[in-house]
């Protein structure tokens, strides 16, 4: 079977396109976690506890078990 002369242009379209959007995914990636650092730095200055989304701090007193 003998593939048309477009076939190698069409395949490099389809990576480009994956490129496309893994740099799109990293790029959005890289702003939410700019936004977030930014959000604690304001939050440092101006005193208030950070809002943290993920696991809670662990105890620093085990006495009171």
């Amino acid at each position: 079977m003998v593939e048309p002369e477009n076939a190698p242009a069409k395949r490099k379209q389809k990576d480009t396109t994956e490129q496309d959007l893994r740099k799109a995914r990293l790029a959005k990636t890289l702003r939410d976690n700019l936004q977030r650092r930014k959000q604690q730095m304001r939050a440092r200055r101006s005193g208030a506890p950070d809002e943290a989304i993920g696991l809670p701090a662990a105890k620093t007193d085990e006495s009171d078990d």
